[in-house]
């Protein structure tokens, strides 16, 4: 009985802690000025052209269920021991991490320098939440799926979002740390 006891409280805690996360991250973000929505106001599910990293969804959703795949097989390697909530507790903790760099001034300069995104100002509050959600989403996708049927997805979300934007999580990367020209031309057109 006092095991059964002892998961729940776990439960519990781990649910509080994601809860957490959650909340500091969105007032981190509106410490940093990101608006809770799209500035003229609009919410939708998706968001395209202008309003992409603004609503609910968009294209970059594909990436950050992608992360989720990865944290979930980085952590199956590095601590596989622990319970599957606790783990997912640290990814969600790492994908925030991630949304809140992604929305300092330096990265949001480095995405205009050096990426298409030219007039990316960041994400809204509501997006970044979104991608958050997507992550876990991802996470306990990969938990509970094959992993052939895992990396399959993967790499379909990848061929997909290369198709439609010319973007996607390899080439973000990509573009982030090491710019090429011949990226940047395929993805403007060229």
């Amino acid at each position: 009985m006092s095991g059964a006891v002892g998961d729940g409280r776990r439960r519990i805690l781990t649910f509080l802690g994601g809860v957490a996360v959650f909340a500091v991250t969105a007032a981190v973000l509106a410490a940093f000025g990101q608006p809770w929505i799209a500035p003229d106001g609009t919410v939708t599910l998706w968001g395209m052209g202008g309003t992409t990293s603004q609503q609910f969804f968009d294209w970059y959703t594909l990436s950050h269920i992608l992360h989720g795949f990865l944290f979930y097989f980085a952590l199956w390697l590095v601590a596989r021991r622990q319970p599957l909530g606790v783990r997912a507790l640290v990814a969600l903790a790492v994908e925030a991490g991630w949304e809140i760099l992604e929305n300092t001034p330096w990265i949001i300069d480095r995405y205009r320098d050096v990426t298409v995104s030219g007039d990316y100002v960041g994400d809204t509050i509501l997006n970044s939440m979104s991608d958050i959600l997507a992550m876990l989403v991802g996470f306990f996708l990969a938990a509970r799926l094959p992993v052939r049927m895992t990396v399959v997805i993967a790499i379909v979300m990848e061929l997909v979002a290369a198709w439609v934007i010319r973007d996607n999580l390899t080439l973000n990367v990509i573009m982030l740390i090491y710019p090429l020209d011949g990226i940047l031309a395929w993805q403007q057109g060229g």
